[in-house]
């Protein structure tokens, strides 16, 4: 890796000094953990743990026209949006392929919405594309801005901690943080307070200045809370059944067979909602659903999976579940794969007993959403 031509967050010289393991990271350096995966999966679980998210997108829309961009670009049903609240949304080819699952929130000054990392490119060329011919303004804030996810029962009370008290903040809802005196951070208002995230615990999610976002993770790792890698975040996300781009969800997928229906609503004429439409009348052969090993294995992205002697699918994600302590994945099997029914997935070679599920493996708090 050469750490020298890659984006860095706020926080990539504390990830640096403090020994983490580094890697790139859709063009970004960033920590895969800070000793532990399994320590750090089991800090969120247990407690609190906080991860770096600078990598994320940021990108606010805003102007007299913002909610006709992102309603054609996105599928995100803005009309029923409301001011301090969130939606996942997806971002479709004209074919229905998924470019990339996202976050969409109303906030005072306008629309904030958050791409995946390898993906802002095609999500920034989706919105300029909707903006012609409209009065609004599409703005990526780079590393201006840094996420902090604050995940884990203990959540709340550290953020009360550091001055950041979220109250009875529901899950989706956001609220815009007030301006530092002399310290003026975008987004506009000086920030995002979230109650969202990416496994299945309570958490927040921060988007403020660069400057705070090392701040504040100073302040949160002085009151004990885990700093928390890229592994943890796939594990725990995968407990919570929640779909990554790149591996369960791409342009050769579609809402459909991804089983995200329900984030697309008709009607709006966002891009891909002519072919969304036919695929919903038509079906599709697979469907995106969840394995978990009965015998002694670890599923990885790429296994096939079989009934009997009938191949009926190929795992996207898979791990061995640090909560369960058994194999589990996530895939797309042959719709008349029913759950319940026993598979085997083919692990290096070797057949490992599995049955069929319906994410997620592991319920707690409230499922999370992509951001």
């Amino acid at each position: 890796m050469s750490e020298g031509r890659l984006r860095r967050t706020p926080l990539t010289d504390r990830h640096e000094a403090a020994g983490a393991r580094m890697a790139d990271f859709a063009g970004w350096a960033m920590p895969l953990d800070h000793g532990s995966v399994v320590a750090e999966h089991h800090a969120v679980r247990e407690d609190c743990g906080v991860f770096d998210l600078g990598h994320l997108g940021s990108v606010s829309v805003t102007g007299p026209e913002a909610d006709a961009v992102v309603q054609r670009a996105l599928t995100v049903a803005v009309d029923r949006l409301a001011q301090g609240r969130s939606q996942y949304a997806l971002c479709l080819d004209p074919n229905a392929g998924i470019i990339d699952d996202l976050l969409v929130y109303r906030l005072p000054w306008g629309l904030w919405t958050v791409p995946n990392a390898a993906n802002l490119e095609a999500v920034l060329a989706a919105l300029h594309a909707a903006r012609e011919g409209r009065d609004a303004a599409v703005v990526e804030h780079g590393e201006r801005v840094g996420c902090l996810a604050v995940q884990g029962p203990r959540s709340a009370e550290v953020l009360a901690e550091v001055g950041l008290d979220p109250g009875d903040l529901r899950f989706g809802r956001a609220l815009p943080l007030p301006r530092d005196v002399d310290a003026p951070a975008p987004p506009p208002e000086g920030g995002v307070l979230a109650r969202t995230g990416y496994t299945g615990e309570l958490g927040y999610e921060l988007f403020v200045g660069a400057q705070r976002t090392r701040e504040l993770w100073d302040r949160l790792l002085d009151l004990g809370v885990q700093p928390a890698g890229l592994g943890a975040r796939d594990t725990l996300r995968l407990e919570a059944g929640l779909p990554l781009h790149g591996n369960d969800l791409s342009v050769a997928t579609d809402p459909v067979s991804a089983r995200l229906q329900w984030a697309t609503r008709l009607g709006g004429g966002f891009v891909g909602e002519q072919a969304a439409a036919r695929l919903a009348e038509e079906g599709t052969p697979r469907r995106l659903i969840g394995v978990r090993a009965t015998g002694r294995g670890v599923p990885r992205a790429g296994c096939a999976v079989h009934q009997g002697d009938r191949e009926v699918g190929t795992l996207t994600s898979g791990t061995m579940s640090p909560t369960l302590g058994v194999g589990i994945g996530m895939g797309y099997l042959d719709r008349d794969v029913e759950v319940g029914a026993p598979v085997t997935i083919v692990v290096r070679g070797r057949s490992v007993p599995a049955e069929v599920v319906t994410p997620p493996f592991v319920r707690r708090e409230a499922p999370g959403a992509s951001a």
